[in-house]
């Protein structure tokens, strides 16, 4: 397959200027540079706009491409972008550095924070109500107890990087068709770390730090909600070189109660009563958070009443004193009378007024009897 000329690679006419040239190169390898552009074949489009302005922007190359074209080149064994006389541009990070401006590599031997945890601890309603103390164990790095961090073996030197004179930073400056330009990068030789050391230490190989199953003890509050969140302050992830742990954060889970539902700061119930407690009137034992308390239910009690008891609620997070519990009252209809019983209500609705219905008349009778 033919190689595609460089002037139609830049885009210019073969009379085009020095600056044209130029001009056109910067855009097209602003659009290619691989870190910009991650489309298929962008990359290889990127080397060979280079390659184009390797030749056209030097004058003699110029006038030998303008002869024999690309065989001026092949022959002498200038074949491909690495003879082309770009040192460093096979680092494609510099180019961009030079071109979108300020760019530097940052120090990279300061210290580091160490990285925040999460953590699911599901408690029981009584236990958010009123708080808990308990301990969770978690998977964290550390710091190495062997060599403090240090990375080094115990009682083996470590000494200042000879290459960056423990910066962890080493500079460079190229020549390039704009001009010198200067280029910081991370140390190969330390690493960023600004020292080194031959002995790695035997427990956590050089890293610094160990990877444990770590007992934290957690204070959860009274009042505590489902889905809320605590914060321990640096009990994550180690840091590096230096720097503070992160932080654990614990996401806390209720588990549903049988008998008592939340909403907000106080606690609702249901409560079945009978037909007869309703009517007349009762004490009856009513389940707190705190156990039984005696409720006394009014004469003429209507299905769906809710009775207030002050201070039986949830605990407020921060502040004094704590919700309401809420009773909700459920008539309860019997299913199932005897005779008896059946006998005594009629003679009840009759007292009242009423026509009760006769149990040998069909559905249609009652109705009717009913309207009338």
């Amino acid at each position: 397959m033919a190689k595609e000329d460089y002037y139609d690679v830049l885009g210019v006419p073969r009379g085009a200027s020095e600056d044209e040239i130029k001009k056109a190169y910067r855009k097209l390898a602003r659009k290619y540079h691989p870190d910009v552009n991650k489309e298929p074949g962008a990359e290889e489009r990127f080397k060979l706009i280079n390659e184009a302005y390797s030749v056209l922007s030097d004058p003699e190359k110029r006038a030998q491409y303008d002869q024999f074209g690309h065989a001026a080149f092949d022959e002498m064994g200038q074949g491909g972008f690495g003879g082309f006389g770009f040192p460093g541009f096979d680092d494609l990070g510099d180019l961009f550095s030079e071109f979108f401006g300020g760019f530097s590599t940052r120090q990279t031997q300061r210290p580091e924070r160490g990285a925040d945890l999460r953590y699911e601890l599901t408690i029981e309603f009584e236990e958010a109500a009123f708080g808990v103390e308990t301990e969770i164990t978690i998977p964290r790095t550390e710091i190495c107890d062997h060599c403090g961090g240090s990375q080094a073996e115990p009682g083996t030197p470590i000494v200042t990087c000879a290459e960056c004179n423990g910066t962890g930073r080493v500079t460079f400056t190229q020549a390039t068709p704009f001009g010198h330009f200067t280029t910081t990068r991370t140390c190969t030789r330390c690493h960023g770390e600004g020292r080194t050391f031959d002995t790695p230490c035997s427990v956590c190989y050089g890293s610094g730090t160990q990877r444990k199953m770590s007992t934290v003890k957690v204070k959860v509050p009274a009042g505590i909600n489902d889905g809320q969140r605590l914060r321990l302050a640096g009990k994550g992830e180690a840091g590096r070189r230096g720097g503070p742990p992160g932080d654990l954060f614990v996401v806390v889970r209720v588990k549903p109660h049988k008998v008592f539902r939340r909403e907000g700061q106080d606690v609702l119930i249901e409560v079945p009563i009978t037909f007869v407690q309703a009517a007349l009137g009762d004490e009856i034992d009513v389940p707190t958070l705190d156990g039984d308390v005696k409720v006394r239910i009014p004469e003429g009690t209507q299905s769906g009443r809710v009775l207030r008891l002050r201070n039986k609620g949830i605990p407020y997070l921060r502040g004094a004193g704590r919700g309401d519990q809420l009773v909700h009252l459920k008539v309860v209809t019997p299913t199932k009378l005897t005779a008896k019983q059946k006998e005594l209500l009629r003679e009840f609705a009759k007292a009242g007024g009423e026509n009760p219905p006769d149990e040998n008349k069909g559905f249609f009778e009652r109705v009717k009897d009913a309207l009338r």
